[in-house]
């Protein structure tokens, strides 16, 4: 089972999944764009409609899975939104929206998949968190709150496994930079998206080959790039010193942000 799976990274990752010999269910939202998604990734792949912030239909999608074949051996919890604007601009819809969708929708898989995997002792579930659950970007501050709540769930859950005596249930939480999918699409003219290109802008393919990757190799919490996950590491760290050199490095990122956008224009895609 992958979440908003009808394209970008959570698309990618099903496509890595089905090459590997997975009956993969594309599971998003917006079902037409999950079922037309399947279609294009052939074999066993099936697309249905998942609205994640809802726990029983993220059970019933699980039960499905196991029913069809067998068991269910990966859930990838990919689904999330991106809103960006200093903290106190969200509104409290906004702001519930955010968490409801990267924090609850997050839990609400994880515990569906749990009840089977559990019983089994034996699955993967893979959180697509982001470097945002390592440090607080300004601009992206609820989203980055939100993805500090993935990153904790997705540790304390697999010591509460471990704590339970469940060894054979594998939980990894993946951080990556930021990411060129349709959550940037509409960003790319947007200042307070900009620590989104602070680092290395990546594409969608590198970081879905690289989340499958965690099945054969599990572990707890991964970034990507690596090194990206050390400079976030450091300033999670002294967050009061981090202060001095936010300004400079927001300001380079938007250097790149504008960069990106004008090569976008120049190779004549539409980058909104």
């Amino acid at each position: 089972m992958v979440t908003g799976a009808a394209r970008g990274l959570g698309l990618e990752i099903a496509r890595r999944l089905a090459e590997r010999g997975f009956a993969v269910n594309v599971g998003d939202v917006d079902e037409a764009g999950a079922q037309a998604a399947a279609q294009k990734l052939g074999g066993s792949a099936w697309g249905s409609g998942l609205d994640v912030t809802d726990p029983e239909a993220c059970r019933a999608a699980a039960q499905q899975a196991a029913e069809r074949h067998g068991r269910l051996a990966v859930w990838v919890n990919n689904a999330g939104i991106l809103r960006t604007g200093p903290s106190w601009s969200h509104s409290p819809e906004e702001r519930r929206a955010l968490v409801d969708v990267n924090v609850h929708g997050l839990m609400n898989g994880t515990i569906a998949a749990l009840e089977l995997m559990r019983p089994a002792n034996e699955g993967h579930v893979l959180n697509v968190v982001s470097l945002a659950g390592l440090a607080a970007p300004p601009g992206e501050t609820v989203y980055a709150a939100t993805k500090h709540a993935a990153l904790a769930f997705t540790v304390g859950t697999l010591y509460d496994l471990r704590q339970d005596g469940c060894r054979g249930v594998q939980l990894s939480a993946i951080c990556p930079d930021g990411i060129w999918t349709p959550m940037l699409y509409d960003k790319v003219d947007d200042p307070q998206a900009a620590p989104s290109w602070s680092g290395v802008l990546l594409q969608p393919e590198d970081v879905a080959r690289r989340a499958v990757e965690l099945l054969d190799s599990p572990r707890l919490v991964v970034s990507y790039p690596r090194w990206r996950g050390g400079v976030a590491r450091l300033f999670a760290s002294a967050p009061g010193a981090g202060t001095a050199v936010v300004p400079a490095i927001v300001a380079s990122a938007r250097r790149k942000q504008k960069r990106w956008a004008r090569k976008q224009a120049g190779d004549g895609r539409d980058a909104s």
